[in-house]
């Protein structure tokens, strides 16, 4: 029991802090001035108040408490579960829900840069969004194959 405890834990947060890790330096480079354009992505800057499409706006400085709660309900959860297999997807959203959180606290909304218009305009997103999305999918996977959960 200790050991699948400290292993669940151990691939939980040094996941989730390289997700977090990663997601802040890039976010770094958009902060401070860097951009790039090309025919179907540019890489800019856009500060969202929202959460994805910008829903929930209204909350204003609400939003970041709710979310904040929110996330730490999910790690507790997480951690609860005692399941080792969802250690790694887990930290991947964790890292990236816990750096969107931290940019709503350091620069009033969560910082996004991969702006897709070919073809057809996309919300702006970042790298966390990324790592939540496909998290969510990893964990859709584990729970209608739950064969490939041995813990």
């Amino acid at each position: 029991m200790p050991n699948t405890f400290l292993r669940l834990n151990a691939i939980l947060f040094l996941t989730m802090a390289g997700i977090f890790i990663i997601d802040q330096n890039i976010k770094t480079l958009f902060v401070e001035g860097f951009r790039y354009y090309t025919e179907c992505i540019d890489l800019i800057l856009v500060y969202n108040k929202g959460v994805a499409f910008s829903m929930l706006a209204f909350l204003e400085e609400w939003l970041k408490y709710i979310q904040l709660v929110l996330v730490t309900g999910i790690l507790i959860y997480i951690i609860s579960l005692k399941k080792v297999c969802f250690a790694f997807p887990a930290g991947l959203m964790l890292g990236g829900a816990f750096s969107n959180v931290y940019d709503r606290f350091i620069h009033g909304g969560v910082v996004d840069m991969v702006y897709w218009h070919c073809g057809f305009d996309f919300a702006v997103f970042n790298f966390a969004d990324v790592m939540i999305d496909v998290a969510v999918v990893w964990f859709l996977v584990l729970n209608f194959k739950p064969k490939l959960c041995k813990s």
